[in-house]
């Protein structure tokens, strides 16, 4: 079956807006994939961060993520590949392993994004992290397991955004990783 093509509503820089049988939804113009990288140390610390969000003009909290084949130069980079660029960039991490742990759409009805998120382990701290420059500011939690859960609620009732995906992360380490 050849592939069809979405008509064109509008385009931006990065995204593009997209009709097909009277469904609208969003494309990325610039890559081939969504990381999120789900890790924790070896003296079991969650490793999460924390930053603005202009959509939602908000901080929000989630595990370093990124998108794949999104820089000059980066094109065909792999999944593991892009998760150890936005560890490292985002919380100044490297991680020994890196394995998928599951692949899903971000949301089935907006976007045509999947993610794949990935279990790092053997986590060491090599840099400061922060992301890129002025443009990120991101602020790295290192949050102890046994306490995660309420820690997070606690950021929530400060009027800080939790991911989902941060619930998805908790649960596969607590039943899906070995």
């Amino acid at each position: 079956m050849k592939k069809q093509r979405s008509p064109l509503i509008c385009s931006g820089k990065y995204l593009k807006l997209v009709i097909r049988d009277g469904w609208e939804y969003i494309e990325r113009i610039n890559c081939c994939g969504v990381v999120i990288v789900v890790g924790k140390t070896d003296d079991d610390k969650l490793i999460l961060v924390e930053q603005f969000r202009r959509p939602v003009q908000k901080n929000t909290i989630g595990f370093p993520a990124g998108l794949v084949g999104d820089e000059r130069g980066k094109r065909g980079e792999s999944m593991v590949a892009a998760a150890r660029r936005e560890l490292l960039e985002e919380t100044g991490y490297t991680a020994r392993r890196i394995k998928k742990f599951f692949e899903g759409p971000v949301s089935a009805g907006m976007c045509k994004d999947m993610v794949t998120i990935l279990h790092a382990t053997g986590l060491k701290k090599v840099g400061p992290g922060g992301g890129k420059g002025d443009l990120e500011q991101i602020k790295v939690h290192e949050v102890p397991m046994k306490t995660a859960d309420a820690w997070l609620k606690c950021q929530t009732k400060k009027g800080l955004l939790v991911g989902p995906n941060v619930f998805a992360g908790l649960y596969f380490l607590k039943h899906w990783a070995k």
